[in-house]
């Protein structure tokens, strides 16, 4: 099955689709709209493929509350098209970019400048004119070319662009965007896994990755825990030592067991479920650390004894998003474990016009990812479509 491109080449009249997402419960509309061309500053980025993250997921189930209409997708990868007068991107390492590149772009575009960028947190931008891919309103001041569930992306002033190694197919370098760089940054904040017993709690995309790269950077032990024995499956292929249902009741003597007695030197909670950060909170040896990702949407307040803190000398700390660096790790792990299955990650590959089926069938069989198709064969991604 060809899918046409959407946005036609220049020598010809064009338009461009955008998948609008108005609120839970209402399907996803395909508008069209002219091609819009680069103000100074931006880049006309040609969206290849968006794979959809759980916090789509969760904002199209009506779980998190993102502003409305919007066009969701801040996994994606493209290739630079065009640029606006006066732009000259560069990645991370101030290597230029150019048109024809295929890249992949970091959650958040942001000023450099401010209070939090110069502390290493850019993601929380404190600019009026930061930019948050797929998370903003048509009607805001980026306007409608935000998320990849579009044909084209319009680049902000302040992305993080990394150039895609030749060797990485496009459902699995979308991934690196959200997925991959996230991981990227918990390893940074946790001070590496090398030597480490590591248990990770969540085996959807980020825990795979995390099972993945705390092979490949050397971890001494890797055990994941999640509810769905398919899932633990998964990861014993991408690196995990030993496994656990978290939903036995005795998976935490068990972990215990595991480590000699003591517990995990690191705790990665990726799952935001609120009986999973307790139970990493407990998870850790004296003196360990637990790093919490997946806590992205409201919920139960957690309860939490400072004494066992102070007394463990427990380090917990928490991740939002990443840096355009961390993307840049991300793209050259995910070029360099070759050792694991990636593609299984992400089995079904629809067609823009088939959003929504998309976002059912994540919804209703939860695998790691669900990739929609911009540009290029639906078929040759998918062949069991």
């Amino acid at each position: 099955m060809s899918l046409h491109a959407g946005c036609q080449d220049d020598a010809s009249p064009s338009w461009c689709r955008a998948a609008v997402f108005h609120e839970a419960g209402r399907p996803l509309t395909i508008e069209r709209h002219p091609r819009p061309e680069p103000p100074p500053g931006r880049v006309r980025l040609r969206v290849r493929m968006a794979t959809l993250c759980g916090s789509d997921l969760k904002t199209y189930l009506g779980q998190r509350i993102e502003p409305t209409p919007t066009v969701l997708g801040h996994e994606f990868v493209g290739v630079l098209e065009t640029l606006g007068p006066g732009t000259s991107p560069r990645d991370p390492q101030g290597r230029l970019l150019a048109p024809g590149d295929r890249v992949v772009v970091a959650t958040v575009a942001s000023c450099g400048l401010c209070f939090q960028c110069v502390r290493g947190l850019p993601q929380k931008c404190e600019s009026t004119g930061k930019c948050k891919y797929g998370h903003e309103p048509i009607d805001g001041p980026h306007g409608l070319w935000t998320g990849g569930l579009a044909d084209v992306v319009l680049v902000a002033p302040g992305s993080g662009l990394v150039k895609v190694p030749d060797t990485l197919p496009d459902p699995i370098a979308s991934t690196a965007s959200c997925a991959g760089a996230t991981v990227a940054g918990t390893l940074r904040v946790s001070g590496g896994v090398k030597g480490k017993r590591v248990a990770v709690f969540g085996a959807g995309m980020l825990g795979l990755t995390a099972c993945a790269w705390a092979r490949w950077a050397g971890a001494l032990d890797i055990v994941a825990l999640d509810p769905l024995s398919e899932r633990l499956e998964t990861a014993a292929r991408f690196g995990a030592t030993a496994t656990l249902r978290a939903d036995d009741p005795e998976s935490p003597a068990r972990l215990v067991h595991l480590t000699g007695g003591r517990g995990v030197d690191l705790a990665l909670e990726l799952s935001g479920h609120p009986q999973a950060v307790a139970r990493a909170i407990a998870s850790v040896r004296t003196g360990g650390q637990v790093v919490l990702i997946g806590s992205v949407a409201p919920g139960p307040t957690v309860a939490l004894d400072p004494e066992t803190v102070v007394r463990r000398c427990l380090t917990i700390r928490g991740l939002h998003n990443s840096t355009p660096r961390d993307l840049l790790r991300a793209t050259r792990f995910l070029k360099a474990a070759t050792m694991f299955p990636w593609a299984e990650l992400v089995p079904r590959v629809y067609p823009l016009e088939e959003v929504e089926e998309a976002f059912e069938h994540a919804r209703d069989h939860r695998p790691p990812r669900v990739a929609v198709a911009l540009t290029g064969s639906v078929a040759q991604a998918n062949p069991a479509r």
